[in-house]
């Protein structure tokens, strides 16, 4: 069994990793803790670092099966499927 390739992206506005990390023996991944661009002094969010990721896996051809948050933090983007 291979290791898995993990790929950090690091977001300094909040201090904080996401990853993405891939099963080596096919196109499956996960995201981890994906941030959400927050600006509290203005009330504002935005997608900026999670446009990094999402043009990762477009550029690794790369299929998201999970999105997981290993902590609830109010940086973190969770996803929701209806």
């Amino acid at each position: 069994m291979s290791n898995p390739i993990v790929q950090p992206f690091f977001d300094e506005a909040t201090n904080t990793f996401s990853y993405v990390v891939r099963d080596p023996d096919s196109q499956a991944c996960a995201i981890l803790d994906s941030v959400l661009d927050f600006d509290y002094a203005a009330g504002r969010t935005a997608v900026d670092s999670a446009n990094d990721i999402v043009a990762y896996v477009h550029s690794h051809d790369l299929a998201v099966e999970w999105v997981l948050e290993t902590h609830v933090h109010a940086d973190h983007l969770s996803l929701r499927r209806t």
